[in-house]
């Protein structure tokens, strides 16, 4: 025991005596392990972020616009505009690959008018099955159900920021709201989707699509039996190309024209998306994970240089010290410790400012899409097993060649 804290206390003695030489190697070890450990916890916080976003949308949905095709093959001169109808709808709910599918009437200029306040907002005519395909949790009452789709029943779901506009501290469910002069009654209240108030589902009011289709159809000669999209999802998430491709076809058969044309089409794919997404962080991660590894790397080579210096300096003492019979083990065990002791405490300090440092953003809102940065286990353990491997190769060589040195050739050093 009193043989190790003599070597602990000539360790220190031997860092305190080349205090800048020790900081400076010590302070590039510990850089490289906390930027590689921040970096990559602030792309996990934009990553985590990204899909809390995706989540809020609705899981593994698609969706589908009107769009513009060509009449003559090949000329986008000659597009042809066209809507998605009802018919569009169906053919896409019965593709093979497709599990659910709901057709969207959306208008932004229907005034809404309560007792004690007035919006214009989003007002969308949907199905039941709106709600199994995005994210809509319901707060108060109920949402819409197959009666009121098939009775055309004047009923309304709001979503929650309305309420603090059309009723600020008064009753919700049961009340009446107008949407252009006719009478809706509330049925249901949605809880707040996301982060903020900047999502436009805090702010909508939903009706049943049979209802919406008498009330308020799409404006325009020839939209009246028209939709707005159609949101439907893969019947598993691998299959979204498939699914895709079947929805393509059947509204190319509807109006037209050829369903190979990609110009023809307007939706988005959110899967797709957020695949695209993932391999984005996964290649950063890579090159981050890359660019820690070569600045370890570059930290164990400055640690073995000093260590070799070191070694050099303490020629004299080496030989002194193996003169008075210190065996080749107690040598080579005093220099491989003080350049694992030397990179152990580099990294630690670089895991715990790093640690730090997240914490301390913790405390701050995050930007819109992102959430705060964290530790990665996976990268946390790959910068450990890294210096555990920089600490042992940068003690091992140059321990190896002091406690290789005989007692007569040390003590003719000056």
């Amino acid at each position: 025991m009193q043989l190790v804290a003599d070597i602990f206390a000539e360790i220190f003695r031997a860092l305190w005596a080349h205090k800048m030489r020790s900081f400076l190697t010590m302070f590039g070890i510990a850089w490289g392990v906390g930027s590689l450990l921040l970096l990559v916890g602030l792309g996990e916080g934009f990553r985590s972020g990204n899909r809390r976003e995706m989540d809020a949308i609705g899981d593994n949905i698609m969706f589908v616009w009107g769009g513009r095709h060509p009449v003559i093959l090949g000329s986008q001169i000659s597009g042809k505009w066209y809507h998605l109808t009802y018919e569009d709808y169906l053919d896409i709910k019965a593709s093979p690959h497709v599990k659910a599918a709901c057709p969207v009437l959306m208008r932004s200029d229907i005034r809404a008018v309560s007792e004690t306040g007035s919006y214009n907002g989003q007002v969308m005519g949907v199905e039941p099955q709106y709600k199994g395909i995005r994210y809509l949790p319901v707060k108060q009452g109920r949402w819409l159900n197959d009666g009121d789709e098939q009775q055309r029943r004047n009923v309304v779901v709001v979503a929650i920021e309305l309420v603090k506009v059309l009723f600020p501290g008064r009753p919700v469910v049961g009340n009446i709201l107008l949407l252009n002069g006719v009478r809706f009654e509330i049925v249901g209240v949605l809880d707040t989707v996301g982060r903020g108030d900047n999502n436009a589902t805090n702010s909508r009011i939903y009706i049943p699509f049979s209802t919406m289709s008498v009330y308020f159809p799409l404006k325009g000669e020839g939209n009246e039996k028209a939709l707005s999209s159609v949101n439907f999802q893969p019947r598993v998430r691998q299959e979204h190309d498939f699914a895709l491709d079947e929805a393509h076809r059947a509204i190319a058969q509807n109006h037209g024209f050829d369903w190979h044309d990609p110009d023809a089409f307007d939706g988005w794919d959110t899967i797709k998306s957020a695949e695209t997404v993932e391999k984005i962080f996964d290649a950063m991660n890579a090159f981050l994970g890359s660019v820690g590894l070569i600045t370890l790397a570059l930290g164990a080579i400055g640690v073995i240089n000093i260590m070799l210096v070191s070694v050099t300096e303490r020629t004299r003492e080496i030989g002194l010290r193996k003169a008075l019979g210190a065996t080749n083990a107690s040598i080579m065990f005093q220099f491989f410790l003080e350049g694992l002791l030397i990179t152990a405490l580099s990294g630690a300090i670089g895991i715990g400012g790093a640690a730090g440092l997240m914490h301390f953003l913790t405390k701050f809102p995050a930007p819109p899409g992102f959430d705060p940065p964290h530790i990665v286990p996976v990268s946390a353990a790959l910068a450990l097993g890294s210096l555990t491997v920089a600490g042992i190769v940068s003690g091992l060589y140059p321990a190896r060649k002091a406690a290789l040195m005989t007692p007569v050739d040390a003590l003719r050093q000056e």
